[in-house]
């Protein structure tokens, strides 16, 4: 039954990251394509952690797996944001569809 677990894990694990490349391709701007990465591989790689942490099941594996996945949760936001953030402030501009765009707002007002 865990190695039932363990490969639904996996198989959505990987297309997380699937659907996270897919979204480079399909996305319109920078803002949207760091969006969909962001979100969908950093649940990619916890699903894949989780999957080798139910296979291997030994407490060394649990204690890195779990390291792991609180380690991505934390920096890959927090990556995105800085290089969306980089990326405004050297004017890389979004899609024409964006209709609110709340950084120029706060770069006017400071």
């Amino acid at each position: 039954m865990i190695d039932f677990v363990a490969a639904l894990c996996l198989l959505a694990g990987g297309l997380f990251a699937l659907l996270g490349a897919v979204g480079v391709l399909r996305m319109p701007d920078l803002y949207c394509r760091m969006q969909s990465t962001t979100k969908a591989t950093t649940l990619g790689v916890g699903l894949v952690m989780i999957a080798n942490v139910l296979e291997r099941g030994d407490s060394g594996s649990v204690a890195r797996g779990l390291e792991i996945i609180v380690f991505v949760y934390l920096t890959a936001p927090i990556g995105a944001h800085m290089l969306s953030r980089a990326a405004h402030r050297r004017g890389v501009r979004g899609h024409e569809s964006t209709i609110v765009d709340d950084l120029d707002k706060e770069e006017q007002i400071s």
